[in-house]
């Protein structure tokens, strides 16, 4: 995962449907050649599970991780949004707050738990930009993950879903990237986000990258894509699941 470069050919994936309490969801799975043990459940952009959100699984289930990739638009009908269609996303992510992203994130992980055979102890949540808060918001809720990873996540710290009064819920280690020219998450809520897990006595990483901003690591979008940064931020992150989610614990 250091490079964030396209899985090989040995992973499969299918689409899944599983049952929510506000209907059926589409999840994009992603797996490895051998079966996993561990997982990681990737969170979408604000454009839903494209083919960007979908690489990003394969790349996972490449490193041996079973991957799976929620529809958290499922509630609306859209599918995936063009990049192009940034002010058509916005109302729809403002739409989804905590208590969506908990029924919709605790569906997958109970199929992970009651078909897969995979733990919450075993499971890991990483978010891309709209995603980013979800994971966040997740791991506020969710006793029991082995890690959180958020890149670019705003809206943690603030706005109408903020959940970073919840930290002190957080029981699982934490690794945060944040753009430094990032306009959605200024430097006093990249503070705020870190005061607020030091005090809760969680254990997190928080790494901000010079000249990069908002969506740094998005290789489908070339002129936003900054790629020293994405290269260092997959290597921590690939790093980081090592640690705290380790093959064949």
């Amino acid at each position: 995962m250091a490079d964030p470069t396209s899985a090989a050919s040995a992973v499969s994936t299918e689409w899944l449907t599983l049952p929510t309490a506000d209907g059926p969801m589409r999840v994009y799975a992603a797996r490895p050649a051998a079966p996993a043990d561990r997982a990681v459940i990737v969170l979408q952009e604000a454009f839903g599970v494209n083919d960007h959100i979908q690489d990003i699984a394969r790349r996972y289930a490449a490193q041996g991780f079973l991957a799976m990739a929620p529809d958290l638009f499922h509630r609306t009908g859209v599918v995936t949004l063009d990049y192009q269609r940034h002010a058509e996303a916005m109302p729809l992510i403002g739409a989804i707050g905590a208590d969506a992203i908990v029924t919709d994130v605790g569906a997958v992980m109970d199929h992970l738990s009651t078909t897969e055979g995979v733990p919450a102890g075993r499971v890991a949540v990483n978010g891309f930009c709209f995603g980013g808060r979800a994971a966040f918001t997740t791991a506020t809720a969710m006793p029991g993950l082995a890690a959180t990873v958020v890149f670019y996540g705003p809206g943690i710290a603030a706005g109408p879903h903020a959940v970073i009064a919840r930290a002190e819920s957080i029981d699982a280690p934490v690794l945060l990237h944040v753009g430094a020219e990032d306009p959605t998450i200024p430097a006093e809520q990249v503070k705020a986000i870190d005061s607020a897990l030091a005090a809760a006595g969680v254990t997190f990483e928080s790494h901000v990258y010079d000249n990069a901003g908002h969506a740094f690591a998005c290789d489908a979008r070339p002129h936003m894509y900054h790629a020293q940064a994405a290269r260092l931020a997959w290597q921590r992150t690939h790093e980081f699941l090592a640690r705290h989610l380790p093959a064949n614990a």
